[in-house]
């Protein structure tokens, strides 16, 4: 982990795209899982987009 994260929620959200993006480097050694890696590029930008707003909530606390 690059910084020390502010809450569990937090830690979970980088836990979970920790994995994500190992799962895209692992599929990108697969032939014709192109269309998976894209989706799952799309989940781990949601969870991106979740991270940042609970960055803000507790940056705001």
């Amino acid at each position: 982990m690059s910084y020390e994260a502010g809450s569990k929620e937090c830690r979970h959200l980088i836990e979970a795209k920790e994995s994500l993006l190992l799962a895209m480097e692992s599929l990108s050694n697969i032939n014709s899982t192109d269309i998976l890696q894209i989706q799952i590029k799309e989940i781990y930008n949601k969870l991106e987009t979740l991270h940042d707003k609970r960055k803000k909530i507790e940056f705001s606390s």
